[in-house]
């Protein structure tokens, strides 16, 4: 099997197959050859039957056939960009048996169920929160594998999740995955949560709460991998930013009379030492006074 990542036939499928069948019975239980062609999302075109294709995509995505669930998700693409009020009745369906692909050891499939998961991020936003847990936990393993095109398949992916669903359910949703055994997830997970962090606005983090922020992302600042550590520090970087510009609508807690900071850089060290242990704020600290 060939993966091309050029379009050199487009048709009204993201992914097109040329398939050579076992010539016998005999050989009936011999795997398919194929060549698999990526599209991306701005060069798909409609269905040309939608009720069909609607009718029949749960039963297509269920097949025991890899080339029938690969063109099922191809029109699950195409449903959700073009006709996603059309899909949206069965999607908690959908996204189950899209998931099921996503963990598929096939890497054709595989990599088309990611990014059919954009497409679908793309056009339902807040409409996946409730059934978003396992798909989220796939796509954080499938970033963190050794298998470089599904890898990166899955990192835009995430991306693409943090930019279309809002960022503070989206942070709820990603806080078990900063503390997980895995590193390599805690690692993935931590750069999901400074991109949707980076979209919050400042009513947004006064219902969260700098500190509850502050927390997640100092827990981050001495990880194994580098990934998360990095991620951990432009987000503190950007929350020392925010305290600094001490909008009002964040709510900071009131200092003594003889504690009051003589300037911003003072205020924040005192708030870091209130917030985190000792140990902890110092290391906040060189990240924020160094960096900042």
């Amino acid at each position: 099997m060939l993966a091309k990542s050029d379009s050199t036939n487009e048709k009204e499928m993201a992914t097109t197959l040329k398939s050579t069948p076992a010539p016998s019975a005999e050989s009936s239980a011999e795997p398919v050859l194929a060549e698999v062609e990526y599209v991306l999302s701005e060069n798909l075109k409609d269905l040309s039957d939608v009720d069909t294709q609607l009718e029949t995509l749960l039963e297509r995505l269920d097949s025991k056939d890899w080339l029938v669930v690969l063109e099922a998700l191809t029109n699950v693409r195409q449903l959700a960009i073009f006709h996603a009020e059309l899909m949206q009745p069965i999607l908690g369906g959908v996204v189950q048996l899209v998931t099921k692909s996503v963990k598929n050891p096939r890497s054709a499939l595989c990599k088309t169920a990611i990014m059919a998961c954009a497409d679908i991020f793309k056009s339902y936003h807040e409409h996946l929160l409730d059934i978003l847990d396992p798909l989220l936990l796939q796509l954080l393993l499938k970033a963190s594998q050794d298998k470089r095109f599904v890898c990166e398949e899955a990192e835009r992916t995430l991306e693409v999740m943090t930019l279309w669903i809002p960022p503070q359910p989206m942070l709820q949703k990603l806080q078990p995955y900063v503390k997980h055994n895995n590193p390599k997830i805690r690692a993935k997970a931590s750069v999901c949560v400074y991109n949707s962090a980076t979209r919050l606005g400042v009513e947004d983090i006064d219902q969260i709460g700098l500190e509850s922020l502050l927390k997640i992302a100092a827990a981050q600042l001495n990880d194994r991998l580098p990934e998360a550590r990095d991620a951990s520090r432009k987000l503190l970087l950007y929350l020392h930013v925010i305290y600094c510009r001490n909008s009002p609508e964040i709510t900071i807690s009131n200092f003594p009379e003889s504690e009051v900071p003589t300037s911003k850089q003072d205020h924040w060290e005192q708030y870091c030492f209130k917030s985190l242990p000792a140990a902890t704020a110092q290391a906040v600290l060189r990240v924020t006074c160094v960096d900042s």
